[in-house]
């Protein structure tokens, strides 16, 4: 069995505030350290329940989050950003058996998490064919366009229920909510042991199911946090601006909508 991780930190155990999440703060390291743990755990439950090959993909801010030598042998991480647009999902391809996401967090304009947020802090709202996305939604699609179920998830309360929502069968682990700017969230110890666990167990059963619906067609509007993003957006082939903040791109394929976002949504 060959498994995909990627890898986020904003949903990770205990990450309550920017200053955790920002190298040059001196709160990093220890959240960095959580980060890794959980990591490392997603790879112990898939190397329990028979993974073979199990790659790792750092997808938080850097991409150089990591600490490799607190993670197990014989694992493939990818750090850094290819500018390939499957991005937080570079290295998946129709190999893999499943897909597994830690650290994931809400999205941009809920109240789950202080830390929700879509991709960047220049997008207000994410909307693929009219409903409102997450990072989630993006990386469980593009993991679909290859056949890869999305099998497990740990993150904030909201993430794992939009999650559940999108993706049947998907097993999930809340490890946070937030109240307003503060959170409410398991250990690190616990978080760690239900991570191990939950990867085993999904991955002994049959996942296969667990794939979001590919559309036929797709919408992706993005409302930006500036006018400047937009316009600027807006010259990208086949994207209309439909407001001063808003810019629309229609395709028949996903990754069609991934490359756009690539190049008119990412930081």
């Amino acid at each position: 069995m060959k498994v995909f991780i990627s890898a986020d930190m904003e949903g990770t155990a205990g990450i309550t505030a920017w200053d955790e999440l920002e190298r040059a703060h001196p709160d990093y390291r220890q959240f960095q350290h959580y980060m890794t743990a959980e990591v490392a755990a997603a790879c112990e439950g898939a190397r329990a329940a028979g993974a073979t090959e199990i790659v790792v993909k750092d997808a938080h801010e850097s991409a150089r989050n990591l600490i490799l030598d607190q993670l197990p042998e014989g694992i493939r991480v990818i750090r850094g950003w290819s500018g390939h647009p499957d991005s937080m999902m570079f290295g998946i391809d129709s190999s893999f058996d499943a897909a597994i996401y830690t650290g994931y967090h809400a999205k941009a304009g809920s109240d789950t998490n202080p830390l929700a947020h879509t991709m960047n802090a220049r997008i207000g709202r994410l909307l693929i064919n009219g409903e409102v996305a997450s990072e989630f939604t993006m990386n469980s699609l593009c993991a679909a366009r290859y056949g890869v179920p999305s099998a497990f998830l740990s993150g904030d309360a909201g993430i794992c229920s939009d999650a559940a929502g999108l993706v049947p069968g998907i097993a999930t682990l809340t490890t946070g909510q937030g109240y307003g700017n503060a959170t409410v969230s398991l250990t690190p110890a616990e978080a760690v042991r239900r991570i191990r666990a939950g990867v085993e167990k999904v991955l002994r059963g049959d996942f296969r199911a667990a794939l979001p619906a590919l559309a036929a067609d797709y919408e992706m509007v993005i409302e930006f946090s500036t006018a400047g993003d937009a316009y600027r957006g807006s010259w990208y082939p086949g994207v209309e601006q439909t407001g001063p903040r808003s810019i629309r791109f229609i395709a028949k394929d996903f990754f069609e909508i991934q490359r756009a976002f690539r190049f008119v949504g990412s930081a």
